[in-house]
């Protein structure tokens, strides 16, 4: 079997010397698009170092040494374009974004791409990016943030970075990034096709279109294929080339001289007039997908030859001969000596230590803390405009949905890099009112509605926080979030694990979401799972049950992402949103009064919230549950059975000191999940208290209430499917009227 490999490497050789060249119809010199001699010699140089790196990846893959073997070759071109920009533009990358690498890492003094790489792909605890987690192409001096994703998931971060730009001047805030800043964000032709990439490109488009600033180059590096399945001719152009608030512009990504021309057009106009660009740069896919990719079997062979015959470091290599910066012999003798010079790196990072424990792989999973100065109080009388239409409202007691109104109130008065995004959000103060009156406080520009986009929203939220806001997204309901959750899972949590804690992206996330609500119906509205964000690694979710408990831990959530750089989901349970009363019409006990900021505690509180001192039954619950779980402890205290209720409060991670703790006082437990039985948090509860029991060799009465395994029905239907108090107290009695200290499981749904 022939190895494509070797052949291209030695293609270029016999094909320099031979002087039998790929030819363009392009009739731009180095003149004409600003480029001297040893720019285009540079520019050369990063695409066969780029080139190099490829086959030296293979090389060692072949020998156990690195373990990742998509590369760039075919699309070095993206060296010619990574010089039309500064290096402080943040560039989104793809993994074929070699030869962008190694060009931009000449503009930044200190850097040792080859080396950086090559550790990379060895997996190595030296590589300076993902310190071996990834092969990924990243690097904090370059801005240049680690993209692992292959099907265009980065897109939506990048819009929204590219967003925040001009929104922080606006905000007269002084940024991460130059306020003059673009943002460069590039893919394959067969990731435009992706909703992912899809909503990037319309949400760009859309503020665009309304005069928005939004100043980033998309660029699709279009090789004419997705792994196996061609792109159909012309669909790109066809697709892109008329599109509402996006200028289009093509070049030839063959042709280093055509591609640093069009892209320095791109550069200009998106940084002068602050609007999209997509730059449709056309490309060859050489060597196959990957590795391990048996390209034969779905190409003619002809046809991966005729590819080969369009190699762009031939290209490149023309381009240098017709201009009489260097001959054949030099050409060739800059290729030698990189291959040379490459496999010694190699030689040396094959001696590189790895990643040697579990605790060395996580430790990059919870980002390093920021000793951020406390924000300071808003003064009284600031506090006293900013409340003046609540003024004969604050010394009363008030429900969740409006505590947290207050407590974002507050909080975006103390800290002028928050900023509110989401659907609704603005002047209608978002479907529960949760976030009214905000927009009239602070603005547009701080109480941003979006278009009806999950993706957009959270994208947008990181690429917020890439630039220094501490961004609070809201999903309007639970169940949306389930098309976006890989910008969570994919995106969000995965930056500061595969960058080693460099990159971090701390974001409050929003979401209104779980059942037993009666204004709404059917499972859209009605959403008891939350299962998805269980097995994030680093997330923090928080469940607030309360008003009271709403106040501190919004408060806390900004003080994990603002100090902690932690990304926090806040589920707030519609039903409770607007419930005052807990055992009878009239009795207030769900409302609470408001506590200002300056009388707050400062330390962030983690843990469980215990109710009552009962030693029979230890009821453990959140949210929903928490609520019937209550109503439930009075009916038993009526009928001599004494409860204590524990509010989780924290669902990821839980405070499991505090749970056993409280758990170890009775005899007898009841979970109270709303959630469904299979997935449900009630399963790592149980195994947290059996664990702890096998260990301790006691005996306790274990059973859990959930919902049964079904999607939430319209209406009264809802009932016959979820934990009622009803169900609570029955077991409860049936337990105790049983009580024989036996082990056990129980389940009751």
């Amino acid at each position: 079997m022939v190895d494509r490999n070797q052949l291209v490497k030695e293609n270029f050789v016999s094909f320099v010397s031979a002087e039998n060249l790929p030819q363009s119809t392009s009739k731009l010199t180095p003149a004409d698009v600003g480029l001297t001699a040893s720019d285009l010699v540079d520019i050369f140089e990063s695409q066969v170092m780029s080139r190099h790196l490829d086959l030296q990846s293979r090389v060692m893959q072949k020998q156990g040494q690195s373990f990742y073997t998509i590369g760039s070759a075919g699309h070095e071109g993206n060296a010619a374009y990574a010089k039309a920009f500064r290096a402080t533009d943040m560039a989104f990358l793809h993994y074929r974004s070699g030869a962008f690498v190694i060009q931009r890492a000449k503009q930044v003094a200190g850097q040792t791409p080859l080396y950086d790489m090559l550790l990379s792909f060895a997996a190595s605890i030296d590589d300076p990016i993902s310190g071996g987690r990834h092969k990924v192409l990243g690097s904090k001096a370059l801005a240049i943030p680690p993209q692992t994703s292959t099907i265009a998931s980065h897109l939506p971060k990048a819009m929204g970075t590219a967003f925040s730009i001009p929104l922080a001047k606006r905000l007269n805030m002084k940024g991460e990034l130059p306020s003059d800043s673009v943002v460069i964000c590039n893919f394959g032709d067969a990731s435009s096709n992706h909703s992912t990439a899809q909503g990037a490109f319309n949400c760009a488009a859309w503020a665009a279109y309304q005069s928005v600033p939004m100043p980033i180059v998309f660029v699709c590096e279009d090789n004419g294929i997705g792994i196996s399945t061609s792109t159909p001719t012309g669909w790109i152009a066809a697709n892109f080339k008329h599109r509402a608030g996006i200028k289009y512009i093509y070049c030839d990504g063959l042709n280093m001289l055509d591609t640093y021309h069009k892209a320095k057009q791109a550069e200009k106009y998106a940084r002068v007039h602050g609007k999209p660009v997509f730059l449709h740069v056309r490309t060859v896919r050489l060597l196959g997908h990957a590795g391990s990719d048996a390209e034969f079997v779905y190409r003619d062979i002809a046809d991966i030859e005729a590819t080969e015959q369009q190699d762009p470091l031939l290209h490149s290599a023309r381009i240098l001969l017709e201009n009489e910066i260097l001959t054949s012999k030099q050409i060739i003798q800059i290729y030698q000596q990189v291959e040379q010079r490459i496999a010694k790196i190699a030689e040396q990072v094959a001696t590189k230590p790895k990643l040697e424990t579990a605790e060395q792989v996580q430790a990059s999973i919870v980002p390093q803390s920021k000793h951020n100065l406390p924000a300071e109080l808003v003064s009284a009388e600031q506090r006293q405009q900013l409340f003046a239409h609540e003024k004969h409202n604050l010394n009363k007691k008030q429900h969740l949905a409006k505590l947290l109104n207050w407590t974002l109130m507050d909080l975006m008065a103390q800290h002028d890099n928050i900023v509110m995004c989401g659907e609704d959000i603005g002047k209608k103060g978002g479907v529960y009112n949760v976030t009214s009156k905000l927009f009239d406080r602070f603005g547009h520009n701080r109480v941003i509605n979006t278009l009806l986009d999950e993706q957009s929203i959270l994208g947008g939220a990181i690429g917020f926080a890439h630039n220094g806001f501490l961004p609070i997204a809201e999903i309007q309901f639970l169940a949306y979030v389930h098309n976006a959750e890989d910008q969570i899972r994919g995106e969000a949590a995965t930056l500061p694990f595969f960058s080693n804690g460099q990159f971090t992206n701390p974001m409050v996330i929003r979401i209104a979401g779980l059942a037993y609500q009666k204004g709404f119906g059917g499972h859209f509205h009605n959403d008891n799972s939350f299962a998805v964000f269980r097995d994030i690694p680093g997330l923090v979710v928080a469940c607030p049950s309360n008003g009271a408990d709403a106040v501190e831990m919004m408060r806390s959530c900004v003080q994990l992402a603002q100090q902690q750089q932690r990304i926090v989901v806040f589920l707030e349970p519609i039903a409770l949103y607007m419930t005052k009363d807990l055992h009878q019409a009239g009795d207030g006990l769900w409302t609470a009064n408001y506590l200002p900021p300056a009388d707050a505690k400062a330390e962030i509180n983690q843990q469980v919230s215990v109710y009552g001192e009962g030693t029979d039954i230890c009821i453990l619950s959140y949210g929903n549950g928490y609520f019937l779980s209550r109503q439930a402890e009075k009916i038993l205290a009526e009928k001599g059975i004494s409860c204590r209720v524990i509010d989780l409060r924290w669902l990821a991670p839980l405070d499991e000191k505090g749970i056993l703790e409280q758990v170890s006082q009775c005899q007898q437990v009841i979970i109270v999940d709303e959630c469904r039985k299979t997935g449900s948090i009630s399963e790592a509860l149980v195994t947290l208290i059996y664990e702890q029991q096998a260990e301790q060799s006691s005996k306790a009465t274990l059973t859990r209430i959930t919902a049964e395994d079904c999607f939430i029905p319209l209406g009264s239907a809802a009932y016959h499917v979820l934990p009622s108090t009803t169900d609570i107290v029955e077991i409860a009695c049936a337990m105790m009227k049983n009580k024989k200290g036996l082990e056990c499981i129980n389940e009751y749904n």
